[in-house]
């Protein structure tokens, strides 16, 4: 069972991410902020992270960068998840280390074709 970390300061779209990934057999672990994120991802070592870019104390921008330049959560998959979708936002998410990008509100199952691709990259 892979497992997610979900940073996402919204508790309702933390919730319903949440509640959707565990019915589909995901491990799911959530943080509210980038500061969080970084501790939990570095701590849990979660095999793929989805990413809120609006987000208080350290944006998910920021948050990304700088577990991308970590050794231990270098590889960990980040997909942006945002309510963001102008031009160039999907540029600037790629540019900060993301390696998806997807927009709110989520498709479920466009979301889980993300995870379940990043996931199965490596095999």
């Amino acid at each position: 069972m892979a497992k997610l970390l979900i940073v996402e300061d919204n508790e309702m779209n933390r919730d319903m991410l949440c509640s959707r990934l565990t019915r589909r057999g995901y491990e799911v672990v959530t943080a509210c902020d980038g500061l969080e994120g970084i501790e939990a991802a570095q701590t849990l070592q979660p095999d793929l992270i989805l990413m809120d870019l609006s987000l208080p104390r350290l944006d998910g921008w920021e948050a990304t960068r700088i577990l991308k330049s970590g050794d231990a959560t270098r590889a960990i998959p980040v997909v942006a998840l945002t309510a963001h979708a102008m031009t160039g936002d999907r540029q600037k998410a790629l540019a900060a280390g993301c390696d998806a990008f997807d927009t709110k509100p989520v498709d479920i199952k466009r979301l889980v074709g993300i995870i379940d691709q990043l996931l199965h990259k490596g095999n």
